[in-house]
């Protein structure tokens, strides 16, 4: 039997498992990260603790197989995935030295703004992305030239899966990689069509060419496990080590989501609506659109996206912070049976999830509860956080319709496709039939790129409809709408 190690480096954690080829997890690791907030609006973590606890999972994953009788020799590759909203920069041994800054961070609103007073058509043209975003790496990228102490010192800018990737296969800076679904999330600086930086991009963002990673396929083998991660882990020198991928992209292909028209909801940290193209759409790359172009793990396969930067975010702090549980997932499901009850519209309860700073036009705007009144308790606040992430994903939709992209179905993927009320409330503020699947999510589909790496499966495309069973479905019912705000927000 072979087996197929991946990884899944996320905002909260690093998952780490071992997959049959059958599909069957016979292990599983995860551990938690370390988010720091240095300032208002910044958000940073330390990429290096990624690698760190990748290690980690790999250790635990091989002592389960070995309790289980079965041989880490048998693992045939390592694949991984990563946020595509965040790089750090890295000296000649390819080791940190510089933060890790993601999408949660809006340090760089000022410099976007430059940017987009420029009024340049070839952001849209060959990225489908008509305005720089501050959560683009493209412009963490400028902040770090500009401000880090090691400026001079960076030799490429990395992602986090590809940085934990090339730790476990040695290699230095020189080798630095990063897949075309990847490469896409820098948001400026190259031809999404093509797969390739951009040179009169780069040039306009002050960004030398030289420090950017070669661009890849996912599926590519990018080196060997090295002897030093051997030992530590407990695995065989020498597994092949594919070039990874994008959470959000393996998010929308684990849901059998690639073809024109098909709509995910990926409810995780960084709460995402996505709907597959065949390529870029003008009516979509508009300014003002708010949408996020992306190139998919698949050749050929395109989609846009729009988010609430702190919408599962938002969940975990409720927990964490008003309610006083933290690390307590349990309390989700208590908070959301007693909002059942909660009828819709939260009693006029209205939650703006701004946490780190409001969407264009009201980003001095943050987090706050309006309208509490005197029977407002947990349960009330935590239905309007829930309606509140909807009703950012609605706006979303409705641009989509206007440019003549449907949204008649929507699969909603990753821990918030748990929730039975939340997915409702999303069928009914969207308007359209909400489905959950049962699939092994972005950690099995990248133990299949792992096996489609080496030769071991032929055709993903039809493995992965094998494996798409429908567990829920949610009929919208009447058209919920948020409660007004009783007084103006200032752009």
């Amino acid at each position: 039997m072979n087996y197929y190690l991946c990884f899944d480096a996320g905002t909260q954690s690093v998952k780490v498992a071992v997959y049959d080829e059958k599909g069957n997890q016979a292990a599983v690791d995860v551990n938690p990260t370390t988010l720091n907030y240095p300032q208002s609006g910044w958000v940073e973590m330390n990429v290096h603790e990624y690698f760190e606890l990748a290690l980690k999972g790999m250790k635990k994953c091989a002592e389960i197989l070995r309790e289980k009788n079965i041989s880490p020799s048998s693992i045939r590759t390592i694949m991984g995935d990563g946020i595509i909203c965040g790089i750090a920069g890295v000296n000649d041994e390819g080791i940190a030295i510089t933060p890790y800054i993601n999408y949660l961070d809006s340090r760089t609103q000022q410099d976007a703004d430059e940017l987009a007073s420029l009024n340049l058509d070839i952001w849209a043209r060959e990225t489908g992305n008509p305005e720089p975003l501050c959560l683009f790496p493209a412009l963490f990228a400028r902040w770090f030239l500009k401000n880090s102490p090691e400026a001079k010192n960076i030799r490429k800018f990395v992602h986090n899966a590809p940085y934990i990737l090339m730790r476990l296969a040695g290699l230095k800076a020189s080798d630095a990689f990063i897949d075309w679904g990847a490469m896409s999330g820098w948001g400026l600086g190259y031809n999404v069509i093509n797969k390739e930086w951009s040179d009169e991009q780069l040039n306009i963002l002050g960004i030398d060419k030289a420090l950017m990673p070669r661009i890849v396929k996912p599926y590519d083998v990018i080196g060997k496990l090295s002897r030093e991660a051997s030992e530590f882990t407990g695995l065989p020198e020498g597994i092949p080590i594919c070039a990874g991928a994008g959470d959000t992209m393996q998010s929308l292909l684990a849901c059998g989501v690639y073809e024109p028209g098909h709509a995910v909801d990926v409810a995780g940290t960084c709460s995402m609506f996505c709907i597959s193209t065949s390529g870029i759409v003008p009516g979509l790359s508009k300014k003002g659109n708010a949408l996020i172009f992306n190139s998919g793990t698949l050749p050929n396969t395109y989609f846009y996206w729009g988010f609430v930067r702190t919408g599962g975010l938002a969940l975990r702090w409720f927990r964490d912070n008003i309610c006083n549980k933290p690390g307590d997932d349990t309390y989700y499901d208590f908070l959301s049976d007693g909002a059942k009850d909660i009828p819709a519209g939260s009693e006029g309860l209205r939650f703006l999830p701004w946490l780190t700073g409001g969407p264009e036009g009201f980003r001095e705007v943050h987090g706050c509860f309006i309208n509490m009144g005197m029977n407002t308790n947990q349960f009330t606040m935590w239905r309007a956080v829930l309606e509140a992430i909807a009703g950012e994903y609605s706006e979303i939709a409705e641009r989509c319709r206007q440019s003549g992209t449907p949204v008649d179905r929507i699969i909603i993927t990753e821990g918030g496709s748990k929730s039975p009320l939340w997915n409702q409330i999303k069928a009914d503020m969207i308007g359209a039939e909400t489905l959950t699947l049962k699939t092994g999510g972005a950690l099995a589909l990248n133990a299949l790129i792992g096996a489609y790496a080496v030769g071991d499966l032929k055709d993903i495309e039809a493995k992965l409809k094998e494996g798409l069973t429908v567990t829920g479905k949610f009929t919208p019912g009447e058209k919920l709408t948020l409660p007004e705000i009783p007084f103006e927000l200032k752009h």
